[in-house]
């Protein structure tokens, strides 16, 4: 079965893409693995996938519904890249984005529990402040150690992103909220998803849960630093943090289509990382959230109907 180059799209592939889909975006190999291993995708006959600009589109059904997934790589530049491309090149009905993340808040969400954000911030947009200017948001001498006081780091205040829109002018936003009606349709049907405890003989040491109603931190910094996700968790509320949930956010919105963000926790950040077996059931948690949410996205009805 082969696939198809990006020169022969226009004239072999034009159904597909023309076709309405969900769309999902992926990050990571781990991810991928998951969705393949679940069975519930079934790829394109005739055409499963199309390479445009370096990246693979694959085409196929899942739980009866058309589906294009594309796994878009670490960080938000090749986050947003991915989705406009998506956006611009397949009619997409809306996006379902998921992975893993590390978790800020373990009290509320550990190693193999999945969580639904109703919002995501872009925490890498920082203002350096002077050394000796007014303090920002967040003061590195707070965190001198052993002993607090002044630093030559300053401090940072978190800036806003302009976002850009049809028919609308340039917005500054922090929060990045998911669609209202996806997100209301999935606290209805994953709130009682059994999601899986074990991988390859290895199990979690509690059972996983669907955590609702969370806030979610993004931003092109990977963190394993303990005292930065307190940090976090406490000034802006945030349970999990990842690397490209709010670039995915930032161009659905900008380009006005639903979306919503399931990631799963694969690690407490500064602690001890838990193994891979976590990991993937990290992704595979997240994948069947995923899978379950395409259930009960409505079929758009055409105006001739």
């Amino acid at each position: 079965m082969s696939g198809v180059i990006e020169d022969d799209v226009e004239a072999r592939i034009a159904l597909r893409i023309n076709s309405l889909h969900v769309s999902l975006i992926l990050t990571s190999d781990t991810n991928e693995k998951a969705l393949q291993d679940s069975g519930l995708f079934t790829p394109d006959a005739e055409t499963p996938y199309v390479d445009i600009a370096g990246r693979r589109f694959h085409i196929g059904t899942l739980n009866a519904r058309f589906i294009v997934y594309v796994k878009i790589g670490g960080n938000s530049v090749n986050a947003a890249i991915a989705v406009q491309i998506l956006l611009n090149r397949f009619r997409i009905q809306g996006i379902i984005h998921f992975g893993s993340a590390g978790s800020l808040d373990e009290k509320s969400i550990v190693p193999g529990d999945v969580s639904v954000p109703l919002a995501v911030a872009f925490t890498g947009a920082w203002n350096w402040k002077k050394f000796g200017s007014d303090k920002g948001a967040l003061n590195f001498g707070e965190f001198n150690y052993p002993v607090n006081g002044e630093n030559l780091l300053a401090s940072v205040d978190y800036d806003t992103i302009k976002l850009f829109s049809k028919g609308h002018s340039p917005q500054d936003v922090f929060w990045f909220p998911s669609t209202t009606s996806w997100y209301s349709a999935a606290t209805q049907v994953l709130q009682d998803l059994e999601l899986s405890q074990c991988y390859d003989g290895v199990c979690l040491p509690s059972k996983p849960k669907i955590v609702l109603g969370t806030k979610a931190s993004s931003s092109d910094s990977y963190i394993k630093n303990k005292a930065y996700g307190e940090f976090l968790h406490e000034v802006f509320n945030v349970s999990t943090a990842d690397q490209e949930s709010a670039a995915v956010a930032w161009t659905s919105l900008s380009n006005e289509k639903p979306f919503i963000v399931i990631r799963g926790a694969s690690n407490v950040a500064g602690e001890a990382s838990p193994g891979s077996h976590a990991s993937y059931l990290a992704s595979y948690n997240a994948f069947l959230a995923a899978a379950k949410f395409i259930e009960s996205i409505p079929t758009p009805r055409l105006a001739c109907e």
